[in-house]
């Protein structure tokens, strides 16, 4: 069986509060060795990483942007602190989710800004990667990563070309998830197949971001039709489907992409052994 690595997925959600230890129980049968779990405000960090250390997962700590309306400048202060208080955590692999969103209406741009400066400059100070949120603030974040150099995971990335090769110039790698299994996704799907394979890596944004077979329309939903929760068991499918559009075998799709996932976050060299066991 192929070994997948799904660099971003939010366990922790209130929709996986029933049955979180089944959630992750169906991902490793189907072959997901490691989930990324990353945090999005303070209140979580502690939760977050107990979560990770019960999984046999690992954890990043960060404020959200769709969290900065709450969050308080002492809540980057308890970031710097467990970022110190568990810098020896093994688990603890990045910095995050943090980023910039320009899609949500009502959102203080300055506000998300100064937020996400200062935790480029932590994770800068304590030597960590970053999971990075990307919704039409390419050009913004960019712009922040050449004066702070850090580098990472953008999640789920859907930006243009030109802007996905100057994150990989800068030594970042591009999350792809279920919005790829979309037919009409043409701008993701072109990404995902232009980009050198060296650049990607796979996440499932579980609970959100579903593929399209769990997809459901208004329409069916307003007939009664459930949508289909998203899970991290459903990253080899989406594996696979990239390894379609890029012609490869899904256990070359699996092995690459979780080099990459470990190329951007060093500390996974040591929690999870990627290599196919039937060889």
């Amino acid at each position: 069986m192929s070994v997948w690595i799904d660099t971003h997925c939010h366990l922790d959600a209130s929709e996986f509060a029933t049955d979180r230890l089944a959630v992750r129980a169906r991902a490793a049968q189907a072959g997901v060795a490691h989930c990324v779990l990353p945090a999005v405000c303070a209140d979580h960090f502690e939760s977050i990483r107990a979560l990770a250390h019960q999984g046999g997962d690992s954890y990043a700590l960060g404020i959200h942007p769709l969290y900065t309306p709450a969050a308080k400048a002492s809540d980057l202060e308890r970031l710097d602190q467990a970022l110190s208080a568990h810098r020896d955590d093994p688990r603890l692999v990045a910095v995050g989710e943090i980023g910039l969103d320009h899609f949500v209406p009502g959102l203080d741009r300055d506000r998300q800004n100064f937020f996400y400066i200062e935790q480029l400059r932590l994770a800068q100070h304590h030597r960590l990667p970053v999971i990075l949120h990307v919704r039409r603030s390419a050009d913004a974040l960019l712009a922040a990563l050449r004066r702070i150099p850090v580098t990472g995971i953008a999640h789920a990335f859907n930006g243009s070309l030109q802007q996905a090769r100057a994150f990989v110039d800068l030594g970042w790698r591009l999350g792809f998830g279920g919005t790829l299994t979309y037919e009409r996704a043409l701008q993701i799907r072109r990404l995902a197949t232009e980009l050198p394979l060296s650049a990607l890596v796979l996440e499932t944004d579980a609970p959100d971001m579903p593929p399209h077979w769990l997809y459901r329309t208004a329409q069916a939903r307003a007939q009664g039709q459930a949508q289909g929760r998203n899970e991290p068991e459903q990253l080899p499918a989406i594996g696979a489907v990239l390894a379609g559009l890029r012609g490869l075998a899904p256990q070359a799709l699996a092995q690459a992409t979780c080099d990459n996932a470990i190329a951007a976050l060093p500390r996974l060299a040591g929690l999870v052994t990627t290599e196919d066991s039937s060889r």
